[in-house]
């Protein structure tokens, strides 16, 4: 087969978000398909030999410690994942994505490499973590000097406003967070994007100002004391503007990092190689040790466990743990000299699964027969249905367990008794029958029908009605007129926080002033007065750490109160470390091991 047909048979079998890749990148993806097979193959590849040792440390060593440290560079560090959404920073929306993007992109703050500290944030590329003087109103940073992009331009201001601005652009870049256009925007005169933007002056998004090359100034709408958590998501990092392609942008972004993506192919994978204008002078967060990071993607869980298991694979950024399989072999002690469970962290998601009893529909706007509800639910019953305690870990609170300070795990378990006394005050002692919505999935399914079961020893009927995973939140209980036209008096959701923060976990699950028309994520449509007013409590304690967590702490035990949430689980990850990884320390945010220190000598 000629090399003219063999591009096109690549550049055909490419997925969507790779279709008009450079030229470039497919030719190099040709050049290096060779290599590539024999570094992710199953003997281990140029840097795995027969004399290299597996690694161990034992159980949850990379959870508030480092697995096998070194400082030692070269190498190529293998990584596998399932598929990838997107390599534009401000078109994905995937954990594991987001980990691979700190090999390419910097924020002006981003997540601590310290262990135990993954969840707080470090300066990236700003000197500092922002100043503001008006509690959270105005943000002010200062970049660090020395900075380049891949192509030698200079990084400035200007680049860090573009790169937010692209998300504004929601005909064009779709698919990312939407967090700092929120934050942003303008309601009365919506900014439309920088593809639109057809101001001969071209200011761009008017609350975001550079007066210089190195200062940026963020206007946001309302005080927002834990903006730079938004600020430490890869969509807020900088662009190019005359390298900006738009839709076509992922195919080949510009490299803020110290890696440069070279190659792209579906069959080989993603290569990144090292980029010559990162300068570590100016990056305190990332190590950058491989000379090479190779990531095979549209793998199956049980493929990438395989991998990990062979020795062909060095870390899984997939964010969705070992499989059962793989947990068995866990529980029956293999691993040989090196038990497979001194290799694996047990890593909190955030991800808290909740009843909601919509406040707005009969009988659920009635406290009585929502505390019937949340009296009748038995924890353990759920937590077995996700998979038993190596998946979740049953709770009462409405507070993920990777941030610290939430209030009293309240769940002595269920109450009978209690639950018919409630439905009595109600006015419904032998119970009702309402509808539960539950999204399409296995796994929320069996939770459903556990439930269902549990509620019926009361005398409540509650009938579970699977709806499409494309249309559940969005549309199916994200439209509370749908909700209430349906009788859905229970919703079985899944909530996680865009960024690890008290605010961001509780405001758009109990703020009634959060309630929308579309895409509503106050499922229970709690809108509460004296809960506003505890939030606005909350916000306005700004950045003392101490006296704003005591408010958001607060804010859950009033929302707990109601029942109008009924947590049930949070899941937790099993992650599997590779033989060969070094410096394998949990990133809590992403799910997985940090491929920004990670290294393989």
């Amino acid at each position: 087969m000629g090399i003219s047909s063999t591009l096109e048979r690549v550049a055909d079998g490419r997925p969507a978000w790779l279709r008009g890749t450079p030229g470039r990148l497919v030719g190099l993806a040709l050049v290096v398909a060779l290599v590539v097979a024999v570094v992710v193959s199953c003997s281990g590849g140029r840097d795995a030999g027969a004399t290299v040792p597996v690694l161990g440390d034992g159980p949850d060593a990379g959870l508030t410690g480092v697995r096998a440290s070194s400082d030692a560079d070269g190498g190529t560090l293998r990584v596998v994942a399932g598929e990838v959404d997107s390599l534009d920073p401000q078109r994905s929306y995937a954990p594991g994505v987001w980990n691979l993007m700190r090999l390419y992109t910097r924020t002006l703050v981003t997540y601590s490499p310290t262990p135990g500290e993954t969840d707080t944030l470090v300066p990236d590329l700003a000197t500092d973590l922002g100043i503001t003087e008006d509690n959270g109103l105005t943000w002010t940073f200062t970049l660090r000097e020395g900075i380049r992009f891949e192509n030698e331009q200079p990084i400035t201001s200007r680049d860090v406003k573009y790169g937010i601005e692209r998300s504004f652009a929601s005909d064009v870049i779709v698919g990312g967070p939407t967090r700092a256009v929120e934050l942003l925007d303008d309601p009365a005169n919506p900014y439309p994007g920088p593809y639109q933007d057809e101001a001969p002056d071209r200011l761009g998004l008017p609350s975001i100002e550079t007066p210089d090359d190195r200062t940026i100034v963020f206007r946001l709408r309302a005080a927002t004391p834990d903006f730079p958590y938004v600020l430490a998501l890869p969509s807020s990092s900088p662009v190019p503007i005359a390298a900006d392609t738009g839709a076509a942008y992922g195919a080949d972004p510009v490299s803020s990092g110290p890696y440069a993506i070279t190659s792209v192919d579906p069959q080989t994978g993603i290569v990144l190689d090292r980029n010559p204008q990162w300068d570590p002078a100016t990056d305190e967060v990332r190590t950058a040790l491989p000379d090479q990071v190779v990531v095979r993607t549209g793998l199956s869980g049980l493929e990438r466990d395989q991998a990990l298991l062979a020795g062909s694979a060095d870390v899984d950024i997939s964010a969705t743990g070992i499989q059962r399989a793989t947990e068995a072999r866990l529980a029956d002690g293999a691993g040989g000299d090196v038990p497979l469970e001194d290799r694996v962290d047990e890593v909190p998601t955030g991800a808290v699964r909740v009843l909601a009893l919509p406040t707005d529909v009969a009988p659920m706007d009635d406290a009585n027969c929502r505390a019937a509800v949340a009296a009748a639910v038995d924890r353990g019953g759920v937590q077995e249905a996700l998979g038993g305690s190596a998946d979740a870990r049953a709770t009462a609170r409405l507070w993920p367990a990777g941030l610290e300070g939430g209030p009293e795990e309240p769940d002595a378990g269920p109450d009978l008794d209690a639950a018919r006394e409630s439905l009595a005050a109600c006015g419904v002692p032998d119970g009702f029958s309402t509808v539960l919505a539950v999204v399409d999935a296995p796994a929320s399914i069996a939770v459903a029908e556990v439930l269902a079961d549990q509620l019926a020893e009361v005398g409540i009927t509650a009938e579970v009605r699977p709806l499409p995973a494309a249309s559940f939140y969005a549309r199916d209980v994200g439209d509370p007129e749908n909700v209430r036209a349906q009788g859905f008096g229970m919703v079985l959701a899944s909530w996680t926080a865009v960024v690890p923060t008290p605010s961001a976990f509780l405001v758009p699950l109990v703020d009634g002033r959060s309630v929308s028309r579309v895409g509503n994520t106050n499922y229970a449509r709690l809108a509460d007065p004296a809960i506003d007013a505890l939030v606005d409590t909350a916000v306005a304690a700004g950045t003392d750490a101490g006296a704003a967590r005591g408010a958001w702490r607060e804010v859950a035990a009033a929302a707990g109160a109601t029942n109008a949430y009924v947590p049930l689980a949070e899941a937790h990850l099993q992650v599997l470390s590779g033989q060969r990884l070094r410096n394998g320390l949990v990133m809590a945010p992403y799910g997985s091991y940090d491929l920004a220190t990670a290294g393989v000598r």
